[in-house]
């Protein structure tokens, strides 16, 4: 008689049935799973099928990612495929291409490309299922630990939480072991796949799961048990830290001058105990969609935010995150935006023969219009385009003369005279900045319009008041459009 403690079982339709619940997620709402084919995702697929089956008011779908490091990749496909059509669920395959580097994290930019695959088949009310378990708790707070991190990183993972738009985040496994998991898809003859890349100790997480949590468990067999406690208390603590953060940040959050966007108010966060600094500026990096930074960063961040001299210029890189500090303030952007924004030439040549009515005489008179839908766009940089309508209302510059070059210029001389039709007086466009409080690496991304060599107007500030259209006569309205893009923008809450 084997003196082995049975295995306890649990029902992973049950499991799903309790998160759904607990989410509140609406009827007509997808139920995406991210389906790997390993055991952990099977025995959730499985579960899933038999919900599926009894709550017909949920849209449902599988997702395999197919990230091309394995030789294995296009059978693990095909094994999904398969799986699918015996569950009676509908299936997604997404192919990724990692990003590799000296310096990048297979894992890390793996786990980044099946997330954007799988979120980019998702709603607003949608349902993500993961088949995180309890171990992989163990594991996460583990490297939460290794990496120094806080109550929120050692909050590790929640059994149901809110993320990307509205959308719901859930693990109907995280109660359940491993070994509980295994158990099932033997019991019951559930086929999966094995992934020959998790026996590579070269992994943190499976250095971790085959040399390590196997030697804490066998000295403390609940200790998989107790972290997951001990993860639930932190989060809990957290969830206070961020509900007062969430009152106190708006008050330093002040709108960016004659644009879109934040910046954070120094001289009342240098009122406050360092503590509260910290929180405050880690809320704020959050706030924007940016990547946390660790505590000695933070450090950085805020000494050389308050303590730098005033007339200082900083500037930090720190990942794809840069934080510049401009009269006061913080201003936080992503790198690989910035470098998206560079503009494609100083000087651009644009046609308006196609925007403009056939019945201009050629020397600025037209005909009455209400609006137009027609518009033109001339791209300035890899995300973003000048955009041109003509109308008859708003801001507008009246059209060009027949024999009138039309230019778009950035980075223009600080010392060119302008005469803006919001001002009584006219200045040199850098007392203009000035006076604005326009930081100075966003005047170069101002495009300014020229007929011939003379301005027109700088977009989205003023129109030179020679070119200002005064009666109902049509003219050109000139707008910035930032194409969709996958990382925060300058001074942009995602």
């Amino acid at each position: 008689m084997s003196d082995r403690t049975p295995v306890p079982e649990f029902d992973a339709s049950s499991l799903i049935a309790d998160c759904v619940a607990k989410a509140s997620v609406g009827s007509g709402s997808q139920l995406v799973l991210a389906y790997s084919g390993g055991v952990d995702s099977e025995v959730l697929a499985q579960g899933l099928a038999s919900f599926a089956r009894h709550n017909p008011q949920y849209r449902y779908l599988l997702v395999h990612v197919h990230h091309g490091l394995s030789s294995n990749a296009d059978a693990w496909v095909r094994h999904c495929q398969s799986q699918a059509a015996k569950y009676q669920l509908p299936i997604e395959i997404r192919q990724v291409k990692v990003k590799m580097g000296p310096r990048l994290s297979i894992e890390a930019q793996a786990r980044s490309a099946r997330y954007e695959a799988i979120t980019s088949l998702m709603a607003p009310g949608d349902a993500l299922l993961t088949a995180h378990h309890l171990d992989d708790q163990l594991e996460t707070v583990l490297l939460a630990l290794k990496r120094g991190l806080g109550p929120k990183g050692l909050s590790a993972m929640g059994e149901v939480q809110a993320f990307d738009n509205n959308k719901q985040l859930l693990r109907p496994l995280l109660s359940i072991s491993r070994e509980q998991i295994e158990s099932l898809a033997t019991s019951q003859a559930i086929a999966h796949i094995e992934d020959e890349s998790n026996q590579d100790t070269k992994y943190d997480r499976n250095f971790l799961r085959l040399e390590i949590i196997p030697k804490l468990k066998a000295r403390w067999s609940s200790i998989a048990v107790t972290a997951s406690r001990s993860a639930a208390l932190c989060a809990q603590q957290q969830a206070v830290i961020d509900e007062e953060v969430s009152k106190r940040l708006p008050s330093y959050i002040v709108p960016v001058s004659q644009g879109n966007g934040t910046a954070l108010e120094l001289s009342d966060l240098r009122e406050q105990g360092v503590n509260w600094q910290l929180l405050l500026l880690r809320g704020y990096i959050e706030y924007l969609g940016f990547a946390p930074l660790s505590q000695v960063q933070l450090e950085q961040v805020l000494y050389q935010l308050l303590d730098a001299r005033v007339d200082a210029k900083v500037e930090l890189r720190l990942g794809d995150t840069l934080v510049r500090r401009f009269r006061g303030r913080a201003y936080l952007s992503s790198v690989e935006a910035e470098h998206a924004e560079r503009i494609n030439a100083p000087i651009l040549e644009w046609d308006l023969t196609p925007l403009l009515s056939p019945d201009c005489d050629g020397a600025g008179g037209v005909v009455q219009i209400e609006s137009s839908e027609a518009e033109l766009r001339l791209s300035v940089s890899e995300i973003k385009s000048l955009q041109v309508r003509m109308l008859s209302q708003l801001d507008r510059v009246r059209l060009p003369n027949a024999d009138e070059r039309v230019t778009v210029r950035f980075a223009i001389a600080g010392s060119t005279r302008c005469s803006p039709h919001n001002r009584q007086k006219g200045r040199e466009l850098k007392k203009l900045w000035q006076e604005s409080g326009i930081p100075p690496w966003e005047r170069e991304k101002v495009p300014f319009i020229f007929y011939n060599n003379v301005l027109v107007c700088a977009v989205g500030y003023w129109i030179e008041k020679a070119f200002v259209c005064r009666d109902a006569s049509a003219g050109l309205n000139f707008k910035i459009v930032t194409r969709n893009s996958s990382f925060p923008f300058t001074h942009h809450q995602p």
